[in-house]
Formats: structure tokens, sequence, C-alpha cells
């Protein structure tokens, strides 16, 4: 097993004074693979946003570890500029900023220092040349008028311009067609051969996963990690769904 980048120990988040995290445990090697699946309302999403510092979603136990540094109750800026990143399931919509200064910009605050606008160029078009989106959108509002597809795409295009140590995946291929889910996949695939960084992807499908070697499978349940595998677990899932889970204990 490599050095952990990210550990969670014993993580306990409450939402609106209602606990939903019941003391959840895991670890991330570097440049790993992991998976987060399970039924609706388990807490998924709640993991994601508390490791990454979300103010609404209130850690009250355990610690989250990244890079060998406690981040517990750091801000979501501070940890971002570490090298995190959280990909949202609904994208939000941001007038008045373009797609290309957006990333411009966030590229800037995460290393310190100001961008060569040329190199700069050619990166954003290499890296929407791999989501096949069209050149335009790189001057249009971020996200608006863009379609749920288009949308999905623009994360995993920061994604491929930030290059982070560790990326949140929070259901990236909901809502998405067989085409847009394999071009979010080809994406994905891109960020792990060139950055070789660590993934952590919270999904219910397992379309974006197949040009992905997956190293441990998370089972979360009720607020608690209920089983862990490897990739073939992902498999049994498919198959068998999550029914035996949902009366199982913490573990």
């Amino acid at each position: 097993m490599s050095q952990n980048i990210l550990e969670v120990k014993n993580l306990k988040v409450n939402v609106e004074e209602t606990e939903i995290l019941h003391g959840v445990n895991l670890s991330v090697g570097a440049n790993e693979t992991h998976v987060i699946m399970g039924p609706n309302g388990a807490g998924k999403s709640t993991l994601g946003y508390a490791v990454m510092g979300s103010p609404r979603y209130e850690i009250t136990d355990g610690k989250v570890i990244f890079d060998g540094k406690d981040i517990t109750g750091v801000s979501t800026d501070k940890i971002a500029k570490a090298g995190m990143f959280l990909s949202f399931q609904i994208p939000v919509e941001v007038p008045g900023i373009t797609l290309a200064n957006f990333i411009k910009s966030a590229l800037e605050q995460k290393t310190g220092q100001r961008v060569r606008y040329f190199d700069f160029k050619d990166k954003l078009e290499n890296a929407m040349n791999i989501l096949h989106m069209d050149p335009s959108y790189a001057t249009r509002d971020l996200n608006v008028g863009f379609s749920g597809g288009e949308k999905k795409k623009t994360e995993i295009l920061q994604l491929l311009m930030l290059e982070p140590r560790l990326a949140i995946l929070d259901e990236t291929d909901s809502g998405l067609d067989v085409d847009a889910a394999r071009t979010v996949s080809e994406g994905i695939e891109a960020y792990k051969k060139n950055v070789g960084g660590a993934l952590l992807i919270i999904t219910h499908s397992t379309r974006i996963l197949e040009a992905l070697k997956v190293d441990v499978t998370h089972i979360l349940a009720d607020g608690c990690i209920v089983d862990e595998g490897d990739g073939s677990l992902v498999d049994y899932i498919n198959q068998n769904g999550f029914e035996k889970y949902l009366t199982a204990g913490c573990r």
C-alpha cells in the first residue's frame, strides 16, 4: 500500500444539528482510485463536502488528514490550494466570468503566480479537445446556458487544468447519456495518466469506472462504512444491489 494522501479518522458530521456520518474511517493512498457506493441518503456526498471543508457540514468528532497534515476545520479555499479538488453533483452557474477566466484565476490562486497566457491557452485547448468541447465554451460565462452534460464536462476540464493531488468526484456521471459519460470517463482517465493523482469517486453508476483500475471500493450505508473490497465489489453491487447492507452495522 502506498503512502496515504488522505486519512479520515472516526469522522462524525452534522448537517443542521442532525448527525449524518457516525464515525467514518477510510484511507486513500497516493495515486490510488477509490470508489464510494451506497444507497440514496447514505451520506456519500456529505463525506465529500465535509472532507473538503464546506462550512455547512459540521465536523463534531474525528480528523481529516491530507498529505500528512490535519486539515480538520481548515477553510475550503486553503484545502483547494493544498491540492484537493471536489466536483459538484450539480455545477453552479456563475454569470459575469468566463469559463477560461475562472480556470485561469483558480490556477493563479493555487500556484500564487501569474499564468502565462499562451501556455494557459494551449493547455486549455488540449484539455477541451480531450473532452470534445467546442472551443467557444471557453469564452462563455461559466455554466450559464450549458446543458447538464456540458456542465459536467466543465468540472472535468477544471480537474485536467488544476491537476490536484486528490480529486473527489461527486456523482459526476449522474444525468449523463452514454456518449457524455464516455467522454467524461476519457477525461478522468487522462487525469490519471497525465497527473497520476488519487481519486475518490462517489457514484451510483459504474460507467465512468470502465477505463479505470479501482483499488478499493467502500460501501457507505446509514452514515457508516459497512464493507470494503477491491474492484470486484463494484461488480457485486451491480448484480445484487445494496439490500444486504441496509441493516449492516459500522465496521
